[in-house]
């Protein structure tokens, strides 16, 4: 008796020491002394959506529900602007973009709004009702320039400032739930079920489908720095890493950091050039080594929102480097360094 009652309480010792071990591989990872990042306060619950600068200090963010704010001081502060559009339409503005004082807005439903004085005074251009797809990504290419990517994989380009648009696909690639494009001119995309991936090189007029890594949907992909491969997200908290954009069919092994009960909702490399992914529930990781080591930042880890964008505009030095990270409900993070 006494034998079988030490084997009980041993077996059940055992039980409780993995589960708990293998609570800590689920649950938590090591949390960064410091972070790179500061708290900015939006006055806003809506979600910030995208950002893009004129300048140095000047520059804009926009959001759900209307949101456009501007900033002066390079993101450290931020006051809201308005739009000439009807107080009855509550547009999603999804993607701004800058270059020089041109700059563009798309919006859903439907909205393109242009601007050649730096964003003091915007037009809003009339798209048609034979626009497959809404606005997702715009892209200022030159003076009166821009190149508009939609929600069917769409993509228009205009050359007189919005009053025609040609398109550059002969057939959309269907419904997506993220897209991306290369400063070099190449876009990638995944399916509104996250069941496949397809890619539009630079010139091309066809979309060119890939099997996902693995049986996980995707969630989101992109292009790593330099645009030498993709990195990719799928459902599971996997990031798997392509290290040759001529070969989209060879993938890494999943790298699952964390398994939080939240999937990763974007990837991003910062100026020293460590791996950044954001998800749900604060969810803010770093890693030092190109993915192998992960720590959770600590900023981040305060939010009580899901992280669903992190940005590093291009064009600053390095001594100047600009760096955002978006979540809902009015959240926003600003690179410190």
């Amino acid at each position: 008796m006494k034998r079988l009652i030490d084997y009980s309480f041993n077996l059940l010792l055992t039980l409780c020491i993995g589960l708990g071990l293998s609570g800590c591989v689920a649950s938590r990872l090591p949390m960064a002394t410091a972070s790179p990042w500061e708290e900015v306060q939006l006055e806003t619950q809506a979600n910030p959506l995208d950002i893009a600068f004129v300048d140095d200090s000047n520059g804009f963010l926009v959001g759900t529900n209307r949101l456009i704010l501007e900033t002066n001081d390079g993101g450290e502060h931020w006051k809201e602007r308005s739009l000439d559009i009807p107080d009855s339409e509550n547009f999603r503005l999804i993607s701004i973009d800058f270059r020089g004082d041109e700059g563009w807005i798309a919006g859903q439903p439907g909205l393109v709004m242009h601007t050649s004085d730096a964003g003091k005074n915007w037009t809003r251009l009339l798209l048609g009702n034979k626009l497959p797809g809404d606005p997702y990504l715009i892209k200022t290419l030159g003076s009166d320039e821009a190149e508009l990517a939609t929600t069917a994989g769409a993509i228009y380009r205009t050359t007189d400032a919005g009053s025609t648009w040609e398109g550059q696909v002969n057939d959309a690639s269907g419904g997506i739930r993220d897209l991306r494009r290369a400063d070099a001119g190449n876009y990638v995309s995944v399916s509104s079920l996250g069941n496949f991936f397809a890619t539009l090189d630079k010139g091309a007029d066809t979309w060119e489908p890939h099997q996902r890594a693995s049986s996980k949907r995707v969630q989101s992909i992109g292009y790593k720095p330099n645009e030498e491969g993709l990195w990719m997200l799928s459902r599971g908290a996997e990031i798997r890493f392509n290290e040759n954009s001529e070969d989209l069919e060879n993938w890494s092994k999943p790298i699952v950091p964390i398994v939080n009960g939240y999937n990763y909702l974007d990837l991003a490399w910062d100026p020293n050039k460590n791996i950044w992914a954001a998800g749900g529930n604060g969810t803010l990781l770093v890693s030092k080594d190109g993915g192998k080591g992960w720590e959770s930042d600590p900023i981040g880890a305060n939010q009580p929102s899901n992280l669903i964008r992190i940005l590093f505009p291009s064009g600053f030095d390095s001594s100047n480097q600009k760096g955002f990270v978006l979540g809902e409900r009015g959240v926003l993070l600003r690179w410190i360094g």
